[in-house]
């Protein structure tokens, strides 16, 4: 398999890609990456460059076309998934549903009381939306926000919003966070990199679903 780790967790939120890798060398999956991966493309077709989106589209399916891919990035997966043609595309959320429900994790739950915000990508436009929940409820339990699933909020980061409007973003974000600290719970998770980046604050703790996984799953070891 190949795990293409996505520009914002290979690049900014570093602590993204080390967890999703620790998980799958405990589970026993064997992967490699790319040294010279590319961006997917997911901004510049969001924000409207579609000539020099096929061109990067193009020229990576030459190297993705005959792998099994996991992305820890929502819009790495909207993209590679439905703007590529013929790719094996899977989220990390969805094998880690898929790895635990094979007994291939030892997680131990906690009375850890947890939030979780669906992103756009990989809630309302891919339909992912149980995957997540199941992983989490084998470490915590899960205190559902006023606005998820098709309903969530859109953390604001996204389609080139907090590059070209970061006042905007940061709003956006600050209701999200809003209905986070309504549920009473310290922890927010979310299953996207753009998302965790955004909604970073000073009152409660953003992690990736990896990162989660690594800090309270009770994993004595990992590799």
């Amino acid at each position: 398999m190949l795990y293409f780790r996505g520009c914002t967790a290979r690049e900014k939120q570093t602590d993204i890609s080390k967890a999703t890798e620790k998980l799958l060398n405990l589970a026993g999956v064997g992967y490699h990456i790319l040294e010279d991966e590319n961006c997917c493309g997911s901004v510049l077709l969001r924000t409207g460059f579609l000539k020099e989106a096929q061109e990067q589209i193009e020229k990576n399916t030459e190297c993705l076309k005959d792998e099994k891919i996991i992305t820890s990035c929502a819009g790495c997966y909207k993209t590679l998934k439905e703007d590529y043609e013929g790719l094996d595309v899977i989220h990390i959320s969805q094998l880690l549903s898929h790895l635990i429900k094979e007994g291939k994790f030892d997680f131990k739950k906690s009375d850890l009381d947890v939030t979780y915000h669906d992103s756009c990508h990989l809630g309302r436009h891919m339909n992912v939306f149980d995957e997540p929940r199941d992983v989490i409820e084998n470490v915590a339990n899960l205190v559902e926000m006023e606005n998820i699933r098709e309903n969530s909020l859109c953390c604001g980061a996204g389609g080139g919003v907090k590059s070209a409007y970061p006042e905007i973003a940061a709003q956006m974000a600050k209701s999200r966070i809003a209905q986070a600290k309504n549920t009473d719970c310290n922890v927010l998770i979310t299953s996207c990199p753009f998302c965790k980046l955004n909604l970073e604050n000073e009152e409660m703790e953003v992690l990736d679903l990896t990162e989660f996984l690594v800090k309270y799953g009770g994993l004595d070891e990992i590799q």
